[in-house]
């Protein structure tokens, strides 16, 4: 069955609710600081980044967005616009990857690992190191150095996440699932 890139069926809309409460949770309680302002090593993107890769680009998309601008409203009360849409925009991104994948039909291998990874990879590094700061800068007037050394950061450690986090609970998955043809009638 040939996966189409934005379909969004039943499915889709209860994975997004669930990967959006996954990544609010995540986001605020599950990170590790990296010593540069505001920049944590974030584990949500790894739950991001999985999320896309089984659901596609609207529910990727949608779950980094809006689990983001959650949390960001709940710890500070308002959320960090620049920053929710590059979060938005990397989970986007690395949907495309979902026509490709096999994991509900039980394949993950080297192959695809490497797939998902540079997918993630270039998606963290559009939207980190490229859109963040340039919308830090247009919309929030902050300092050009500061917000590029947050963006450079942000992309090395959302990658990282992405990349261990995504790559071990796609292949933890896919081993839940029947491989096509692996059952066989007995005589």
């Amino acid at each position: 069955m040939e996966k189409k890139l934005f379909e969004f069926k039943t499915k889709t809309i209860v994975a997004t609710g669930l990967g959006a409460a996954l990544f609010t949770l995540l986001f605020m309680y599950v990170k590790i600081p990296t010593g540069i302002p505001e920049t944590d090593i974030q584990t949500a993107y790894g739950i991001g980044a999985f999320f896309a890769a089984l659901f596609g680009p609207i529910a990727g998309g949608l779950i980094a967005f809006i689990g983001h601008a959650l949390s960001d409203s709940i710890q500070y009360g308002s959320a960090w616009w620049s920053w929710v849409i590059a979060s938005g925009l990397s989970c986007f991104l690395i949907g495309f990857v979902y026509p490709k994948m096999r994991v509900e039909e039980g394949v993950f291998g080297k192959k695809d690992i490497i797939r998902f990874n540079v997918y993630q990879i270039v998606a963290n590094a559009i939207s980190w190191a490229v859109v963040a700061p340039i919308l830090d800068i247009v919309v929030y007037a902050e300092p050009v150095n500061l917000v590029f050394t947050q963006g450079i950061v942000a992309t090395i450690m959302n990658a990282i996440s992405a990349g261990v986090i995504g790559s071990v609970l796609l292949v933890l998955y896919s081993k839940t699932r029947s491989k096509k043809g692996s059952l066989s009638k007995e005589s």
